[in-house]
């Protein structure tokens, strides 16, 4: 979340249902999730999970195409400002009338901005659900963005930029955005600068509103204690207003930039910060369930992963390292993270590709490819726990573009993974010669370093 002062829901919500996929000798394959798919009359759509076990509802949302990559450089961390603000007053409510009506009621409802996307998460008990949806449906339509709440929200976040300045991983995180995005919006601060927080206006603010959140970019999930009827009533009522807007392709897809390059920024610690960034893959791709399976494998899959194995367990260099596949709008990465002492970061990063050259020539064992596989497919029903992580991946898989029915088939696409995909796709993946590599600290025995003395939109 974006929220500067994250506000706790007086309850938990969370239901235990179980999705499990299962075979019979007399049915087909039953639904994993058992996701509806409904229309308003205005047209939005929304996925539903119905569920009656507890009396709570989750809903989440989002506007795609109205993150922070829309800001021009001047006007960075309007998102960010954005997502503290419209909590913070709507209608005939202040600020602090809002907020007591929230706690009054239970209601949890917070606000976030992403790269791509700006959204929001509602969670009440289904008594107080006509109130909650009365609150969010003022706080989309009527902001207030008081002066008071406004200028709290800037010094909070100008406080927070000054504390991030000292954190090595904070400052890692900053140089490879710069440097692997260069020249592009996904380069700037999503969580503004020094310079540009402070000039950021109301007025700002609402022409966001109305010219980004609009119904062309919504998607919506609903989960709980609520019926298919109700919901189409509710979200009609919240979201019809939003107007439809025909647009000219706004995306401007990226390459990761500066590769093959290794930067240092050098900060008087005793162990080094390092951070790797890879071109990745997207969802839609063919080999992207082969990756999943390889990243696991690599790194993705903590203790039992092979640099956990190598670089923790046997050489001693670091307490954790770790790989992760990502992807946005306009790219996609693999990543991979640690720390260790100054002086064993040359090792360090020589092992990390001596893990990866192995993966490459040296094909895995059916071992290793049924346990990712076991550990992929039995933690997903255990992911979808609660009213809440139900909507998430409801908003997730609409995010993605996936079907309703994706989950259905996911232990298809994962099962039928073979040893031959996990190696060519590591080929194809771990290839260093991409590599954008940032180190913060005071490495050792480092050459061809890009040395950064200046941390980029910050100041």
């Amino acid at each position: 979340m974006n929220r500067l002062s994250y506000k706790v829901s007086a309850f938990s919500g969370i239901t235990f249902v179980v999705f499990l996929c299962l075979f019979s000798s007399a049915h087909a394959k039953e639904r994993f999730l058992d996701i509806q798919e409904l229309t308003t009359p205005s047209g939005l759509s929304v996925w539903l999970v119905e569920d009656h076990t507890v009396p709570v509802i989750s809903l989440k949302f989002s506007f795609k195409d109205a993150g922070s990559f829309v800001e021009k450089p001047h006007q960075q961390g309007l998102v960010q400002l954005l997502s503290n603000m419209m909590d913070e007053g709507a209608g005939e409510l202040d600020s602090q009338a809002f907020q007591k009506e929230l706690s009054d009621h239970s209601i949890s409802l917070s606000f976030s901005g992403g790269r791509d996307q700006f959204g929001g998460s509602l969670k009440t008990l289904t008594t107080h659900k006509d109130k909650a949806f009365d609150l969010l449906t003022q706080a989309l339509t009527q902001p207030r963005f008081d002066e008071e709440p406004l200028e709290r929200m800037k010094q909070a976040n100008l406080s927070r930029i000054k504390n991030s300045m000292t954190q090595p991983n904070w400052i890692a995180a900053r140089l490879m955005n710069d440097i692997a995005f260069a020249g592009h919006p996904y380069a700037q601060n999503s969580g503004g600068t020094l310079s540009t927080l402070p000039t950021l206006t109301a007025k700002n603010l609402h022409d966001f509103v109305t010219n980004e959140l609009t119904g062309d970019r919504l998607i919506i999930a609903l989960s709980g204690d609520i019926t298919p009827e109700q919901a189409i009533t509710h979200i009609e009522k919240i979201f019809s207003s939003f107007p439809h807007i025909i647009r000219d392709d706004i995306t401007r897809p990226v390459k990761l930039q500066n590769q093959n390059t290794l930067s240092v920024f050098k900060k008087d610690i005793p162990q080094s910060i390092l951070r790797i960034t890879l071109p990745g893959i997207r969802p839609s791709d063919q080999d992207y369930y082969a990756a999943k399976l390889m990243n696991h494998i690599f790194g993705g899959g903590g203790f039992g992963s092979r640099l956990m194995e190598r670089i923790r367990e046997k050489e001693g260099l670091t307490y954790g390292i770790y790989s992760g596949l990502s992807h946005m709008e306009m790219t996609e990465t693999l990543s991979i993270s640690t720390s260790t002492k100054n002086e064993t970061v040359a090792p360090l990063l020589s092992l990390i590709k001596s893990e990866a050259k192995t993966l490459k020539t040296t094909p895995i064992t059916t071992q290793e490819l049924q346990d990712a596989k076991d550990y992929i497919l039995g933690s997903m029903p255990l992911a979808l726990t609660s009213t809440d992580a139900l909507s998430s991946i409801m908003l997730s898989l609409q995010s993605d573009r996936r079907p309703a029915t994706y989950l259905d088939t996911l232990d298809d696409h994962i099962n039928a993974v073979t040893i031959e995909d996990v190696q060519k796709t590591a080929q194809r993946l771990l290839d260093f010669n991409r590599a954008v590599i940032v180190l913060v600290g005071q490495p050792q025995n480092i050459e061809q370093t890009n040395i950064i003395s200046t941390l980029p939109n910050v100041e």
